[in-house]
């Protein structure tokens, strides 16, 4: 696993380097509207060029990073980073590869701003469960498996449950009353802890306050026969 995250990373490196290399390239000695056939194929080959090593990084980078993210929050939560890193990556490159040919994207990132502001606004509260929930897988308050105790007033108060799922939207719990799944922005903004783990002398306390309620109620001691 260790030597295929290290291929990752370093095929990762050499495509994101090549792919600056050629967009240098292409930007400082092509030109696609130059009547040097010489200029109009460094800027074709070099955006080309740019293009597919881009893309390769892409991939390789992405991939690394579901994979961090699978150990941390399970596989769910891995694609879809893996899914939502890849696909900004692509419209970036995409982008820049316009970009080096010359083609005009000033009306296409106007629209894309008005697109992505009514998109924002329409989907807020889904946006702000998403940032939170790269947040926690960032932050690591806590991780599958754990006892924790939750105090969050929009919740209903403090309650403890088992994490046992962790998405880019919801975070999953196992708590007393069943399985719940919280919103990540109600994790993040909630004070979240280790829950206390019950000691000997709690039982012991338990079970003496058992015996004297049975006691009282039946006006015996608990266990005695008739």
């Amino acid at each position: 696993m260790n030597l295929v995250r290290r291929a990752d990373f370093r095929r990762a490196a050499a495509c994101g380097f090549g792919a600056l290399v050629a967009m240098t390239a292409a930007a400082a000695f092509g030109n696609v509207h130059a009547h040097s056939l010489q200029a109009r194929l460094i800027a074709i080959v070099g955006a080309a060029v740019f293009l597919v090593l881009a893309i390769l990084a892409t991939r390789s980078t992405a991939g690394e990073i579901s994979r961090v993210v699978g150990a941390r929050a399970g596989p769910a939560a891995a694609s879809m980073v893996r899914l939502l890193v890849t696909f900004i990556c692509y419209l970036i490159v995409l982008l820049l590869a316009l970009d080096l040919l010359d083609v005009p994207i000033q009306h296409l990132l106007l629209g894309g701003a008005l697109t992505g502001v009514v998109f924002g606004i329409a989907a807020q509260q889904s946006l702000g469960n998403i940032f939170a929930g790269l947040v926690l897988l960032v932050a690591r308050p806590f991780t599958i498996g754990d006892h924790i105790r939750i105090r969050s007033a929009p919740l209903g108060g403090l309650f403890e449950g088992t994490v046992t799922g962790m998405g880019l939207s919801y975070t999953r719990l196992d708590a007393d009353e069943g399985p719940l799944n919280v919103p990540n922005a109600s994790m993040l903004a909630a004070a979240v802890g280790p829950a206390r783990e019950p000691e000997a002398g709690d039982t012991d306390t338990e079970v003496s306050e058992s015996t004297e309620a049975a006691t009282e109620k039946t006006g015996q001691p608990a266990g005695a026969s008739r």
